[in-house]
């Protein structure tokens, strides 16, 4: 009987940690989705953490999956972490959103749009480059040409 609750119990978190887990907004939700299916060895929650480790924007996250999945003795592969630009054409997306600001909005004016708009990017970069994100962002922003 216990083993019927406990699969029960599983079968209703499960659903609701691989919604978490594949949240393409949220990088903080994702991290905490594998921490939370690090609960529960079995295929399932092997497939899906072996899906963050392959293909999360995320460097963290992709490292969370690779601790939980080495722990359990699967023969997984360290994540490499990207370096340089990590969404191809960043540059000019971010060129495209201060154009389209008034000439005198800020560094918050433009981290508000690109949050915005660019949701996608935000999360990548905010969880790659962690409390260091701001700081990263403002310099881009500041480094931008426009006419």
């Amino acid at each position: 009987m216990e083993n019927n609750e406990t699969q029960q119990e599983f079968a209703e978190v499960y659903e609701q940690l691989k919604v978490a887990a594949n949240r393409t907004s949220d990088w903080k939700t994702r991290l905490a989705a594998v921490n939370d299916l690090g609960a529960w060895k079995n295929q399932q929650t092997i497939d899906l953490l072996t899906h963050r480790l392959n293909n999360d924007t995320v460097y963290a996250v992709q490292e969370a999956a690779y601790r939980r999945l080495q722990e359990w003795g699967e023969n997984v592969q360290p994540p490499v972490r990207k370096e340089g630009e990590l969404v191809k054409g960043l540059t000019k997306i971010l060129v495209r959103i201060k154009k389209s600001l008034p000439a005198d909005h800020t560094y918050n004016d433009f981290r508000e749009k690109l949050h915005k708009m660019r949701v996608d990017i935000y999360d990548i970069y905010e969880g790659d480059k962690g409390a260091e994100f701001d700081q990263w962002l403002e310099q881009k922003w500041a480094s931008l040409y426009t006419r």
